[in-house]
């Protein structure tokens, strides 16, 4: 059996995957951890560059145009990152580990993953966020347990972000 844990760096994705590691310890799951990043919104913002101006008010040069055509390869090595610090830090010794970084909206990915490769079950928390809120609008995790074709473990985390 399969367990898919979306992680976007937050507390509540943390302790999704400790409590992940525990189902998977106990029922000999497999575990396949995602991070998700929205490029497209990423380069929505930079086609639309021209409407763009700094904080005195003129135009964005082209160098700093240029800088932030870089934000979607540092946003997917910073996600990269991210699932081998977690894993590192945690022992998933004995579990069948998976990882992997995706582009996309998260919620139409994190779902469309899950049904793709008929995961039996989402592990996820309550709530999210990263350094530049990954442009999310409205809640991942409800959109998710909307519409998830297999059961979502909802996971609450007493840490105030």
């Amino acid at each position: 059996m399969k367990i898919l844990v979306p992680i976007d760096g937050s507390a509540a994705s943390v302790d999704a995957v400790k409590k992940a590691l525990e189902i998977a310890r106990k029922y000999d799951f497999q575990i396949k951890l995602i991070s998700v990043v929205d490029i497209d919104k990423i380069l929505s913002y930079r086609r639309n560059a021209s409407m763009w101006r700094s904080v005195d008010g003129s135009i964005l040069d082209t160098r700093t145009l240029l800088e932030m055509e870089e934000i979607p390869k540092k946003l997917m090595a910073e996600a990269n990152s991210l699932l081998d610090e977690i894993t590192d830090e945690l022992d998933f010794f004995g579990v069948d580990l998976e990882k992997e970084v995706l582009t996309g909206e998260p919620y139409e990915v994190i779902l469309e993953t899950a049904k793709k490769e008929n995961f039996d079950l989402i592990v996820m928390g309550n709530r999210g966020f990263s350094k530049i809120k990954r442009f999310f609008v409205g809640s991942v995790t409800q959109k998710v347990i909307a519409e998830a074709t297999c059961p979502v473990l909802v996971v609450h985390s007493d840490v105030k972000e």
